[in-house]
């Protein structure tokens, strides 16, 4: 079965479900949405120097440093700054 038909599958079921039923489908779905975002942000934790580089970059933000994103933009999308896609 393909995601698209996953999911009708799966609010075909939910809409047959009586209430109690319901909330606790509800507090399931809630569980395995919590999962995945701890385990991207213990992926995103496991990266090398990740929270010295943010403390670093927020400070350089602070002092002002950088460079304003229409300029990187610029250097990306060539010398008019417009995306020529």
């Amino acid at each position: 079965m393909t995601t698209a038909q996953l999911r009708n599958e799966a609010r075909r079921r939910l809409d047959s479900l009586p209430a109690d039923k319901v909330k606790v489908a509800a507090e399931f779905l809630a569980f395995l949405d919590d999962r995945a975002s701890d385990e991207a942000t213990a992926e995103l934790l496991a990266i090398p120097g990740l929270l010295e580089d943010l403390a670093q970059a927020k400070r350089d933000q602070t002092a002002g440093k950088g460079v304003e994103w229409r300029k990187v933009r610029s250097d990306v999308y060539g010398h008019t700054g417009k995306d020529s896609r």
